[in-house]
């Protein structure tokens, strides 16, 4: 079910950047209050969905320090620790505004505002559905839809490319070589690949042989950071983010959403 508008009858909801932050952590606190014990050790992340109306949206970015989301967690950890919530050091803070919510996240009251907890004992399988269409370097189609059940997605020149071992592959988002965009030609035949990780209930972009140095390259530039990541190994992904842009070769880049990015 997509997530809508989580509205109540509440008299007081709070309006303003301080006010609305307050209320995420003091719902989050509660959240975290039902763990007893050590159970703490067994939370893998939590997920924060917000929907907010249009004229309230930048105040929940601002809320949840949209451009830094190092802030909030850090929050959190503070809370935790004031409860004696004890959370593994490698647990993952996800933050998604308009994002289809799991049946088992927790609604808060006066807020727009759910909560999913993802454990070690108690863990759904989470679907999603991302967009990726090309700003610079021409693909075959204008955008690419990647759905968390349709496996691995491959990235490369040309639809049906030959490896140097021998063997064919398909490139699901493909650059044809006969383009006249120049920057195709520095796109490999086996360049990269994005597939869905449940765990971190995250797409996630991995370089193939054919885009780690010293040949191609792979590149991710974070719009929320403006930092850029580079990849150096086959086995060591990156989580993709709203609005993150893949580098690929030289000069082409790839725009990554979980919102449709066609204008209708």
């Amino acid at each position: 079910m997509i997530f809508k508008l989580f509205r109540n009858d509440a008299d007081e909801r709070p309006v303003d950047v301080k006010g609305v932050r307050h209320a995420l952590l003091q719902f989050i606190k509660q959240e975290l209050q039902k763990v007893e014990g050590g159970e703490g050790a067994n939370i893998k992340g939590l997920c924060l969905y917000l929907n907010p109306g249009a004229a309230d949206r930048h105040v929940y970015e601002a809320a949840v320090y949209a451009d830094d989301a190092d802030k909030l967690k850090d929050e959190i950890q503070r809370v935790a620790d004031d409860y004696a919530v004890e959370l593994p050091a490698s647990w993952s803070l996800d933050v998604m505004f308009d994002g289809e919510v799991p049946a088992a996240a927790i609604q808060a009251i006066a807020i727009d505002a759910a909560l999913f907890v993802k454990t070690g004992k108690h863990f759904i399988r989470q679907k999603a559905t991302a967009y990726v269409r090309a700003l610079s370097g021409e693909t075959l189609e204008a955008e690419y839809i990647l759905s968390s059940e349709g496996g691995k997605v491959n990235i490369g020149r040309d639809k049906k490319a030959q490896s140097d071992e021998g063997y064919f592959r398909t490139n699901h988002i493909a650059f044809p070589s006969e383009s006249k965009n120049d920057g195709n030609k520095f796109i490999s035949r086996q360049h990269a690949h994005i597939e869905w990780n449940n765990d971190a209930g995250r797409f996630m972009i991995f370089a193939d042989e054919g885009g780690i140095p010293p040949r191609n390259k792979v590149k991710v530039r974070s719009e929320a950071s403006e930092n850029i990541t580079k990849l150096h190994s086959t086995h060591i992904g990156h989580e993709l983010q709203e609005g993150d842009q893949v580098i690929l070769g030289e000069s082409v880049v790839l725009e990554f959403s979980y919102q449709p990015l066609t204008n209708e």
